[in-house]
């Protein structure tokens, strides 16, 4: 009877030890629990209704792929509801990093925070989250980006000169710093008589822009917080036939060729997809237990319908 008890307790602490309560972790391949190529990453994009964000999302793809790693992409549609369930379900496939390009960036923290709490390394592209641990944001600088659009208005319109602004989803630390930076050139230089969400989408720049010339006619330039905004102004501009002029920001395709065809002023442009591979570089290094640095840049370019 001794000899049995004792087979049973010897099984069950044999058994106990073997289910720990900690999530399944990544080693580096050196302690032979996972080599590089079994690490799953897990990609959630605010929208892939924008080729912004296409872009950053190849990007991600691209280099992981290179590294012979699984990405599972998810994308929120905008909707920060069903980003933080998309995140949940992430965490529930045992993914081993997050990649998150919030949709708001204090709705997300709940899903960051979720993922911190079984200890799944988060990295943040483009937009930033409030609260939890983020082992690094991979983005442009947009304060320094909003400030180069300010002052290229002011370069070729003067000072005085009389603008609007459309902004981009409100929360998203994308929006708020854009519009930071804008302002700290603005409203020393320029006049603000205009401002208004336009959520970063095409269609709504469009009917935002319409109702802004209405009630300002005599506005000579717009700063939108992105490229599509700015094209769906420019439908807006010349419906209404006016002259105004139209900076965006992030430098996608169709913005441009909207440059080379004259019709948008500047874009101060990003590089999504390097900013997607910048991300994939830094969660490895997080899981291989390197340090990384909180905030890593990648170049802004301003390209002007002059160049």
């Amino acid at each position: 009877m001794r000899k049995l008890l004792a087979l049973i307790l010897v099984t069950s602490l044999a058994f106990l030890s073997a289910c720990s309560m900690e999530p399944p972790g990544w080693a580096k391949p050196d302690q032979g629990e996972k080599k590089i190529e079994d690490l799953k990453i897990g990609l959630s994009v605010s929208t892939l209704n924008n080729p912004f964000f296409v872009s950053l999302k190849d990007g991600v793809v691209k280099e992981a792929e290179a590294l012979g790693i699984e990405v599972k992409v998810v994308d929120a549609q905008d909707d920060s509801a069903k980003q933080i369930n998309d995140v949940e379900d992430l965490i529930q496939q045992g993914v081993d990093v997050l990649l998150i390009n919030p949709t708001d960036s204090a709705a997300i923290s709940t899903a960051v925070q979720s993922a911190n709490s079984i200890g799944i390394p988060v990295i943040t592209l483009d937009r930033s989250a409030d609260k939890g641990e983020v082992e690094a944001l991979v983005a442009s600088d947009n304060v320094k980006g909003g400030e180069m659009a300010a002052k290229y208005i002011v370069q070729q319109l003067g000072e005085g000169a009389l603008v609007a602004e459309l902004e981009g989803v409100p929360g998203a630390s994308a929006t708020r710093e854009r519009g930071k930076g804008f302002h700290n050139i603005a409203d020393e230089k320029l006049q603000v008589v205009a401002k208004q969400a336009a959520d970063f989408d095409r269609t709504k720049g469009l009917t935002v822009m319409e109702n802004i010339i209405q009630a300002n006619p005599d506005i000579k330039a717009v700063f939108a917080h992105n490229d599509e905004m700015a094209l769906g102004a420019i439908e807006a501009i010349n419906s209404s036939g006016k002259e105004i002029m139209v900076i965006g920001f992030d430098g996608n395709d169709d913005a441009l060729k909207a440059i080379e065809a004259g019709q948008l002023e500047a874009t101060v442009a990003q590089q999504p997809d390097l900013i997607g591979q910048l991300a994939v570089k830094a969660g490895l290094d997080v899981v291989q237990g390197k340090k990384v640095e909180e905030n890593i840049p990648a170049p802004l370019k301003l390209v002007t319908i002059e160049e």
